[in-house]
């Protein structure tokens, strides 16, 4: 047991870098079939290390820090922003004997600490002593902020349907039936929250290069660029992971297929997810500033209350007489 607390993170960690490496070039690739290109294809065979050479070239770059900015919050920032993305892997159930941690409040510990990269991020905006790079990191600020909150709402009827934030509990609670069938009000609303919460396009508004010059890391380079990028990958691999959990049944298989290993089952799911998100990217113009925070505030957030109210009408949950 204390030899799989040391090799297991070790293991995921392998796992997940190995997933951003490909997740980029595979990103790069599906842009590049939805616009009739062809892609990277020149490093390895057909492209397969086109990545791995850009990565060895980030690591390669000098490492230049600004003048005039904070040097010490410039060069921590990267590390607050990165660490919490690996370390909500811990609470997500692989399958049903793949886990790291089995939380009784594994989704509250998720949501609580995803969001320590706001701050990561912030410093990093505001650190770099540039006009952009602070437009960029308060802009991520403000959104993600305010995405987090129908997120967060989004899952609480999942939470009164079962009674529990284990979010193994929440995978066997989907045997029969996965919640994206009578959560789908949540599931649209969680969706878009996490898409925004990545800043993947339609919201990467944070990274506008035509507007922003790049965002909040524009003053970043070589490996301390790598790993604002990195965190970014690795928080798509944990809402991927998670969306899986929560709405698409984990584990269980699809129409009695029990046959196949249930890690295969988790995977396909999590990819379809993964493609989903590059799917958007190629097709999905950007929205402005203020579409964006608008249609939070007044479209994603009271359909969020709604959601949870007609869990509360139909699980006859007694809320008001809670109070009494």
């Amino acid at each position: 047991m204390n030899s799989w607390l040391l090799i297991g993170p070790v293991l995921l960690l392998l796992v997940v870098l190995l997933f951003v490496v490909y997740a980029i070039f595979f990103e790069r690739k599906v842009i590049g079939w939805a616009q009739n290109r062809i892609g990277p294809n020149r490093v390895g065979y057909w492209g397969l290390l086109q990545t791995v050479a850009d990565v060895l070239k980030l690591l390669f770059k000098e490492d230049v820090i600004p003048n005039k900015s904070d040097e010490l919050l410039f060069r921590i920032a990267p590390i607050i922003a990165f660490v919490p993305s690996f370390a909500v892997l811990a609470v997500i159930p692989f399958s049903d004997s793949i886990r790291f941690s089995d939380f009784a409040i594994g989704l509250l510990y998720y949501m609580a600490l995803s969001s320590i990269t706001i701050i990561g991020i912030l410093i990093g905006g505001w650190s770099s002593n540039n006009k952009y790079s602070l437009m960029g990191g308060m802009r991520s600020a403000a959104q993600m902020i305010s995405y987090e909150i129908p997120l967060v709402m989004s899952v609480v009827g999942i939470v009164l349907s079962v009674g529990s934030l284990n979010l193994t509990e929440i995978v066997e609670a989907q045997k029969d039936v996965w919640f994206i069938v009578p959560q789908f009000v949540g599931f649209v609303v969680f969706l878009i929250a996490a898409i925004s919460e990545l800043n993947r396009c339609p919201f990467d508004l944070p990274e506008a290069e035509s507007e922003l010059v790049a965002g909040y890391h524009v003053e970043y380079s070589g490996f301390r660029f790598a790993f604002f990028m990195l965190t970014e990958y690795v928080y798509m691999f944990a809402m991927a992971a998670l969306t899986t959990v929560l709405y698409l049944g984990g584990w269980n298989a699809p129409f009695g297929l029990t046959f196949i290993p249930p890690i295969i089952w988790f995977v396909l799911k999590f990819l379809l997810i993964v493609f989903f998100l590059f799917w958007l990217r190629a097709t999905m113009p950007r929205l402005r500033a203020d579409q964006l925070m608008q249609f939070s505030w007044k479209v994603l957030l009271p359909i969020a209350l709604l959601n949870i109210l007609l869990t509360c009408v139909l699980k006859e949950v007694p809320v008001i007489g809670a109070y009494f």
